[in-house]
């Protein structure tokens, strides 16, 4: 007997019933005509599948800045929610739900799809490594310009007014873009976000703009009969718990490595040390034969061995800070953790030189006189 599936039941998502757990995921279409208005095929395309229980757009952006391919459809335009309101009608008629997805490329732009072929914007002026689809053809993303401070709250009244629109266009419900390198995750990650304003640097600041803009896309939700906010702040939220949880991971990670870089350095410097003990045991045996002082035996000794732990604590230096550097790259602590690295590693690789410098020092200096005649 198979077993009873809930797929096909009812759902409750917030204040909208979906009729199934089916949901269409966005799918880019490029088929945006003139205006970047959704054209009627768009108006076929969905309405073919509002048997879904929830449909959820291709990607829009919310300004023109925010476009990055070629024919996307905004929200940002009078035109474009007329043509989007064709469209959620034609679900609606068929018994479907469906969301907008609201979306700012960031950085993953060209100049020509950008007002007056100004730069694309993204949190700091570092160019991404691909190509994006203007023309009819693959062409290199563009060199990004850094958004300045005072722009930022253009960017999050941008997802207000979408949002806005996309109640208007008759949609129940929206989904912010938050991921795949777009706008909203570049900042959200410091490999693309190097400020050091209120939005770069911690995981919080990091993550400051996306929470601006669910805060205020909410409020729109909310405005109306919807009550969305358990699943527009919640995914953030998520998000936010999850960086904190990988950054914590490498964190352990670095100080594992710093762990290894200290014994690479100590192990090279007890090797230096032991190659030379029997020779300089036999040396300080005579010189101790001779009538050398003791104290002047185990001081040179001693002198002897730091210079030489010194030289293994660089090298210990050198392969605690390149380990740190290579693992933790891309970590928030880094710079603590490789610094804690550094010094870890120089100060264990002088401590074990040390160590083993000053056993047989000490060991020779008891040496009786006597006795010191068989190193001869």
């Amino acid at each position: 007997m198979s077993q009873p599936t809930k797929l096909l039941e009812p759902y409750k998502l917030g204040p909208i019933t979906l009729p199934n757990r089916l949901v269409m995921a966005p799918l880019t279409r490029n088929r945006a005509v003139a205006g970047l208005v959704p054209s009627p095929l768009a108006v076929e395309y969905y309405g073919q599948r509002a048997s879904a229980g929830l449909l959820v757009t291709e990607a829009s952006q919310i300004s023109q800045q925010g476009q990055g391919y070629q024919d996307t459809p905004g929200i940002y335009s009078r035109e474009q929610v007329a043509g989007w309101r064709k469209v959620t009608d034609r679900v609606h008629e068929r018994g479907g739900r469906i969301f907008i997805q609201l979306w700012h490329v960031g950085r993953i732009s060209h100049v020509s799809l950008q007002e007056n072929n100004q730069l694309p914007v993204a949190p700091s002026a570092i160019r991404a490594k691909g190509k994006t689809f203007v023309g009819g053809a693959f062409v290199d993303i563009s060199e990004p310009r850094a958004l300045e401070l005072s722009e930022i709250p253009g960017i999050v009244e941008g997802f207000r007014r979408a949002a806005a629109n996309a109640l208007e266009a008759g949609f129940d419900g929206v989904e912010i873009h938050g991921a795949n390198g777009y706008l909203l995750d570049q900042f959200a990650k410091d490999g693309t976000n190097k400020r050091t304003d209120a939005y770069g640097g911690s995981i919080e600041n990091r993550a400051r703009l996306m929470l601006e803009v669910a805060k205020v896309v909410t409020a729109i939700l909310n405005s109306t009969h919807h009550n969305m906010e358990d699943f527009t702040v919640t995914i953030p939220a998520a998000l936010l718990a999850q960086q904190q949880r990988t950054q914590t991971i490498f964190t352990y990670v670095m100080v594992a490595i710093a762990a290894i870089s200290l014994l690479v350095g100590g192990i090279g410097i007890m090797n230096i040390v032991l190659a030379t003990v029997l020779e300089r045991t036999r040396e300080i045996g005579v010189r101790r034969a001779t009538g050398a002082r003791r104290n002047d035996i185990v001081r040179q000794f001693l002198t002897e061995s730091v210079l030489i732990s010194v030289g293994g604590g660089l090298l210990g230096i050198g392969f605690g800070f390149f380990l740190a550097w290579l693992i933790a790259r891309t970590a928030e602590w880094k710079t603590i953790v490789t610094t804690a690295s550094v010094v870890i590693a120089f100060g264990v690789s002088v401590a074990v030189g040390v160590i083993f410098g000053i056993y047989p020092a000490m060991k020779a200096s008891r040496i009786n006189p006597i006795d010191a005649l068989r190193y001869e």
